[in-house]
């Protein structure tokens, strides 16, 4: 083993917790703490699964468990024939609250941009009327944007949003300001639901969120409201290996 290698394990060892709990925990917990503090870098190769048998005097399961479970996580990638490397942080959005995209990325400490495809003022159809719970022909208008992190897109917004509820809406520059801190400044949201589903891409999606056809997509459908009133509904794709949703549960 290499120096560096040597280094990786030592430390390792030394970050092993010492409260009561199984070791392929204690070593999930270890690892994932290199990763969080950024010890450990993005695609920086770390110790194989032998190594750290050997270093640490553990059961090949054990240690293969942490890894496979780090992996499905998110922490971790592994290559075959390659090895074990530090994943790249996908972006991730709270699955039970509804947040402001430009914020979501700058707190990753990354740049946010976006580019406004369609705004338009309509007179709803029958489907839209009844997302919003409206009348047909009620007025509505209708967004496109592409959001953009440090230059890669990452989510294709499309929204529908009552008219009366919002009535300035057509007027948002929203290549400086996102349709959230509008919607959120005219109506508060005081109820939402999200509706969830992988989904394939268009040719028109694939091209603008620059993937290939093949790969899958998450689609989050949202309604939000503000009292009795449905104020918009959005559809927000975005490419499966650039995003990912989190949810805590209290007991």
């Amino acid at each position: 083993m290499s120096d560096v290698t040597n280094q990786h394990l030592a430390s390792l060892f030394d970050d092993l917790p010492d409260a009561p709990q199984p070791i392929y925990a204690k070593l999930k917990q270890a690892i994932s703490l290199k990763i969080t503090s950024g010890q450990w870098q993005v695609n920086q190769r770390i110790p194989s699964e032998s190594e750290v048998v050997k270093a640490l005097g553990v059961s090949r399961m054990t240690v293969n468990r942490a890894l496979r479970e780090l992996t499905a996580e998110g922490f971790l990638v592994r290559h075959q024939g390659l090895g074990t490397f530090v994943a790249e942080k996908k972006a991730h959005s709270a699955l039970f609250e509804v947040h402001n995209i430009a914020e979501e990325v700058a707190a990753r400490g990354h740049k946010h941009r976006s580019e406004l495809l369609v705004l338009e003022s309509a007179k709803a159809t029958v489907e839209e009327a009844m997302t919003l719970g409206v009348r047909t022909n009620h007025g509505i208008f209708r967004s496109v944007v592409l959001h953009f992190e440090n230059d890669l897109p990452i989510q294709i917004e499309e929204r529908i949003v009552n008219a009366n509820l919002a009535p300035d809406y057509d007027k948002q520059d929203f290549s400086l300001h996102t349709s959230y801190e509008y919607l959120m400044s005219v109506a508060p949201m005081t109820e939402g639901e999200h509706l969830v589903e992988a989904i394939l891409p268009n040719p028109i999606e694939c091209e603008r969120l620059r993937i290939q056809a093949s790969e899958p997509c998450l689609q989050i459908k949202r309604r939000t409201w503000a009292g009795d009133d449905i104020v918009t509904a959005a559809r927000l794709l975005h490419p499966g290996s650039r995003f990912q949703l989190f949810g805590h549960f209290g007991r």
